[in-house]
């Protein structure tokens, strides 16, 4: 009959038992998936381990896909090192690299003002920050990448810009899990 017509037959022969158990199994999966996240979080100390690079902006040194692997330490961060931040009032953080610190306390690291830009921009990322705000303070930096997986995100990418196919993929998945059952 094919396959769709399989799956409607098999959606239709599912019993209570069935159903359960996949909904359970479900909320396993689901739940493994941030038990890890949290304790990544910990691990590295970011409040974001990974995140996707979604632009151009640091070209030759990362692609747009590629994964990075951040970890915050109480290291003082340095000119040249790679930072993720986030903006108040931004919803997608930004991958660049640090150009100047300036160290306002030399006793406490925490106190630093980072200015940043990305290697493939002509201009430091004053233009991206907070409207009056001319430095980043620690408060505004995720984490340091430490690794990277070259465009393996270009998954997330996809799924972002084209939407109708995280659908259809959660949607075949879904429809996978059913048939496989049988």
């Amino acid at each position: 009959m094919g396959f769709i017509g399989d799956s409607i037959d098999s959606l239709k022969s599912i019993n209570v038992r069935q159903a359960l158990e996949q909904a359970i199994t479900l909320g396993m999966i689901v739940s493994s998936a941030l038990i890890i996240w949290k304790l990544l979080m910990c691990v590295t100390g970011s409040e974001s381990p990974v995140v996707v690079v979604l632009s151009e902006s640091m070209e030759p040194a990362f692609q747009r896909g590629d994964i990075l692997f951040l970890r915050m330490g109480e290291d003082p961060i340095r000119a040249g090192e790679i930072v993720v931040f986030n903006i108040d009032r931004r919803e997608i953080p930004i991958v660049h690299r640090v150009i100047k610190v300036h160290e306002r306390n030399n006793t406490n690291p925490i106190d630093i003002d980072v200015l940043t830009k990305g290697d493939n921009n002509d201009k430091d990322d004053r233009i991206l920050y907070a409207p009056g705000q001319q430095w980043l303070n620690r408060q505004h930096i995720m984490g340091r990448a430490v690794g990277f997986l070259p465009y393996v995100g270009y998954v997330t990418i996809i799924m972002t810009d084209i939407p109708i196919i995280k659908y259809v993929l959660i949607g075949a998945l879904g429809l996978l899990a059913i048939t496989s059952k049988d």
